[in-house]
């Protein structure tokens, strides 16, 4: 039996799931297949969800599912902090962390979230498993693809036995082990970390806050002789840790009890060891398969970045997929997705790699714990040093201002590029920027009031829409038309044109060129730079 989809999603992790999501919504036919039939709560995997993320799932109305499930609120702690042993001593901390704030932030939409990722992926899952033209086929796996220049035809396992699927397209969200990135020849390249870790899930219902040195979301354990990082997974008893630098054979029993260092209860549930990758594919398609998430990169876990790059990778894909096969864009729309995403990647994986000679081994001392002068003296020389690992923790200039500048599909205005800044953030409204967030006059988000395809933001009433209405009527984009009044002096010009994924695709005064703009924009031009008159 042959089966036939427009997409077949290889893979329902986060990546795959938020495809799905996407594609969805915009009423694409899809099926995810993904071997696992439930998701397992141990390991915990990923734990930190961006900021960015999280404007992601409020797009598709799922932040407060995401917030409501997650075990531990951004209320209960925000911080980082170093510590001598989670019983132990605070050394320093790193306020508001990961992007976390209890109160509302001008520059966000969404604050970050701490959430293991397999709470994430259950709604997700609840979520795709919802939507009409989806089929998430769990307990199925794809077992190969051959990638042609009209489809791809792959052969898919389920408990039933094999089959073959048509599609259109196939989306290789199959991780590190998967076959989709085989069937296009792609390649792994870069390096692994030095040393080895593990990864503990554990119970220990008496490590209340009352033993611990400080409240926090995160602890870095500094001790002699274990290292790492301790956090709570929910708010009744269970904790993780990754562990660092720690010898095959180690009892993880023994090492939670020093990281903790006080007398408790321990129970493991899960031990993992593990070493850090920094992997970067040397293409993200073939003709009709595109690789997706950790098929396409692999990031070591400092800083958090990794489950979040692969759903910024689905959504890039998806919306662009979904245009094409509505019949509003040009391929050259696809052709853009590598040279959004991979930099985007490459960027990443060597932010989070630069932590690797900063772990908890390179801050441990004997004297760290010591209660006279010589261990004062010894916990200020450390406090002053980890302030090198400042980007590991404050790095909303990563998360929120990477951008496509060099698109195919993006309308260089001839303003200087965002220089990459990952501790600070600075909203830049230049074309391939994430569009700067602000919260308008009756409380809502302005990224609430963005159209499902591309929206013109007109910033002053005396701008002429009309040539971009005429033009999208005419060839079938779908544009939203957005008045914000009083708003062009910062964003540098009187209308913007914001695509579905919330990045600037154009910005200027002069409407005139609107159906050129709007060709770029939705792949329909082949041209490889824009013109001063598209610029305008």
């Amino acid at each position: 039996m042959t089966t036939r989809y427009p997409v077949l999603i290889a893979g329902g992790g986060p990546s795959g799931l938020a495809a799905a999501i996407e594609l969805g919504r915009a009423g694409v036919r899809c099926a995810v297949v993904e071997p696992r039939t439930e998701v397992a709560a141990d390991p915990p995997k990923a734990k930190t969800t961006s900021a960015r993320t999280m404007e992601l799932f409020r797009r598709w109305g799922l932040v407060d599912r995401v917030r409501a499930a997650a075990p531990l609120p951004v209320s209960y702690a925000q911080d980082v902090v170093f510590c001598t042993r989670l019983a132990g001593r605070e050394i320093t901390r790193f306020r508001n962390a990961f992007g976390l704030y209890a109160e509302r932030r001008d520059e966000l939409a969404e604050c970050g979230q701490q959430i293991p990722q397999p709470v994430v992926e259950r709604v997700l899952r609840e979520a795709v498993a919802a939507l009409p033209t989806v089929d998430l086929l769990l307990g199925h796996r794809l077992v190969s693809a051959v990638d042609g220049p009209d489809g791809v035809r792959a052969a898919v396992s389920g408990p039933v036995g094999e089959r073959e699927v048509h599609a259109d397209y196939l989306l290789g969200c199959d991780g590190a082990n998967g076959v989709a990135r085989a069937a296009i020849g792609a390649r792994y390249a870069g390096g692994s970390g030095a040393r080895p870790n593990l990864n503990v899930t554990f119970r220990a219902p008496g490590l209340g806050d009352d033993l611990l040195c400080a409240r926090a979301v995160h602890y870095w354990v500094l001790g002699a002789d274990a290292g790492g990082i301790v956090g709570r997974a929910d708010l009744d008893g269970t904790w993780w840790t990754v562990a660092q630098n720690v010898p095959p054979g180690t009892d993880p029993v023994g090492l939670v009890r020093r990281l903790i260092g006080a007398d408790v209860p321990v129970e493991v549930r899960a031990a993992d060891p593990w070493e850090a990758r920094m992997l970067l594919v040397d293409r993200y398609r073939g003709r009709r398969t595109f690789l997706v998430g950790d098929a396409a990169h692999l990031n070591p876990p400092w800083g958090g970045h990794g489950y979040n790059t692969c759903v910024g990778d689905a959504v890039n894909l998806a919306w662009k997929l979904a245009a094409v096969l509505h019949g509003w864009a040009g391929p050259a729309l696809l052709d853009s997705y590598e040279p959004e995403r991979r930099p985007v990647a490459r960027q990443t994986i060597d932010d989070a790699a630069a932590q690797e000679p900063l772990l908890a081994h390179a801050f441990a001392h004997p004297d760290l714990d010591a209660a006279g002068p010589a261990g004062v003296a010894r916990r200020a020389a450390a406090a002053e040093a980890l302030a090198a690992k400042r980007g590991e923790f404050h790095s909303l200039g990563l998360v929120l201002g990477y951008h496509y500048a060099d698109s195919p599909v993006v309308v260089d205005d001839g303003s200087p590029v965002p220089t990459h800044e990952p501790l600070r953030y600075h909203g830049s409204p230049r074309p391939g920027a994430r569009l700067p967030h602000r919260w308008l006059a009756d409380g809502s988000s302005l990224f609430d009031h963005l159209g499902p395809g591309f929206t013109l933001l007109r910033l002053d009433p005396r701008a002429d829409a009309g040539p971009f209405t005429a033009a999208a009527a005419r060839t079938g984009v779908p544009l939203t038309l957005l008045d914000v009044p009083g708003t062009a002096d910062a964003y540098g010009a009187p209308l913007l044109l914001v695509r579905p994924d919330q990045h600037v695709a154009w910005r200027g005064s002069d409407a005139r060129h609107a159906a050129a703009v709007l060709d770029r924009a939705r792949g329909a031009s082949h041209t490889s730079h824009p013109t001063p008159a598209l610029a305008g």
